[in-house]
C-alpha cells in the first residue's frame, strides 16, 4: 500500500464474528478470484445482521486496507471522485479518497447503502469502474484504472420496512456476485452475546428469546437486529435489568415487553430455538 494515501488502513479483526459455512467457503473463492482480476460482491440482508462487519472482517483477515464510502450521500455523477472548491478566490479541483483507493493494489472498497443514493444518476460512473474494463475517465483526473487485486463490496438493506431505498439497477446488480445474510440462529447469537459482552449464557439466551418473540410477532413484528441485542447485552453487563436494557435500547412499550417476558416464562425460555447453529463458524 502506498503510505502516502490518507485514511487507508487494515482494520482490526473481530474475534467473535460468525458466518454460515457456505458463506465462508464463498468468500474463500472470492479471494482466489481477486488474484486474477478485481471482483465485485453485493452483500444484502436485513438491517444490523453483520453486512458491514463482514466487509471489515474480510479486509482484516486478508491484511488488506479498507476504504468505506457512503453511497447514500451521493446526489450527482462523479461525486465520489472529487469536487470543485473555492480557495482564496480561486477555483480548484479537490480530489477525494475514492480514486486513490481504487488505484491501491489489494484494497477493499466498501460501497455502503448502494441502493440509496440521493439521485440514481449518481451511480453512473460506477458502471465503468465495476465493468470488465475496470477504468473510468474524468476531465479533472484523466484516465483512472482500477489496480490489481482490488475487491469491491457493496452492501444494502432489502425489504419493505426500509423506507427510501430504491431497487438496485439491474445492469449494476449484474456486475456483482451476491451474498445473502440473515440474523444468526438463536444458539449462535446467544454465544456471540456471551463472548462479546461477558454476560452469563442464561442472560444472553433470555435476550435472544425476547428478540425472537418480537421478530416473530404475527400481529406486529419488530426489527431487532443483532446490533440491537449486543447493545442490550452491554446494558446488562453494566447492571441493567432485562426490562431496563430492552426499553433503553428499543422503541418498545413496557406493556409489550412484560407480555413477551411473561409468555417466555410460561414457555420455559425455549422460544425461537433452532438446530442449525453448527453450520455457523467463526470467520
Amino acid at each position: 500500500m502506498n503510505p502516502k494515501i490518507r485514511n487507508l488502513a487494515v482494520p482490526d479483526p473481530d474475534p467473535y464474528f460468525f458466518l454460515p459455512e457456505a458463506v465462508i467457503e464463498n468468500i474463500s473463492r472470492i479471494t482466489l478470484l481477486s488474484k486474477r482480476h478485481p471482483v465485485n460482491i453485493l452483500v444484502a440482508g436485513k438491517q444490523g445482521c453483520g453486512k458491514s462487519t463482514l466487509v471489515r472482517q474480510f479486509a482484516a483477515r486478508n491484511n488488506r486496507p479498507l476504504a468505506t464510502f457512503q453511497i447514500g450521500l451521493l446526489s450527482e455523477p462523479g461525486q465520489l471522485f472529487g469536487e470543485h472548491a473555492l480557495k482564496d478566490g480561486q477555483t480548484y479541483y479537490r480530489k477525494y479518497l475514492f480514486p486513490d483507493a481504487i488505484q491501491t493494489s489489494g484494497c477493499v472498497i466498501h460501497l455502503e447503502e448502494i441502493n440509496r443514493p440521493e439521485h440514481p444518476k449518481a451511480l453512473n460512473m460506477l458502471f465503468s469502474v465495476l465493468s470488465e474494463d475496470r477504468s473510468v475517465y474524468t476531465d479533472e483526473l484523466g484516465h483512472i484504472k482500477v489496480a490489481d487485486d482490488v475487491v469491491f463490496f457493496a452492501t444494502l438493506n432489502e425489504g419493505d420496512e426500509f423506507i427510501g431505498t430504491e431497487m438496485l439497477d439491474a445492469a449494476l446488480r449484474d456486475r456483482f456476485y451476491v451474498m445473502l445474510l440473515d440474523y444468526l440462529p438463536p444458539e449462535v447469537e446467544t454465544r456471540v452475546l456471551n463472548l462479546k459482552t461477558g454476560i452469563p449464557e442464561a442472560d444472553a439466551q433470555t435476550i435472544v428469546n425476547v428478540a425472537a418473540k418480537l421478530r416473530n410477532n404475527s400481529r406486529d413484528p419488530m426489527v431487532v437486529s443483532t446490533r440491537h441485542t449486543l447493545m442490550i447485552a452491554e446494558m446488562l453487563s453494566v447492571g441493567a435489568s432485562v426490562e431496563q436494557a430492552f426499553t433503553g435500547s428499543l422503541q418498545i412499550s413496557r406493556d409489550t415487553l412484560e407480555s413477551v417476558l411473561l409468555s417466555l416464562h410460561v414457555e420455559t425460555k425455549k422460544v425461537g430455538r433452532h438446530t442449525n447453529g453448527n453450520s455457523y463458524q467463526l470467520y
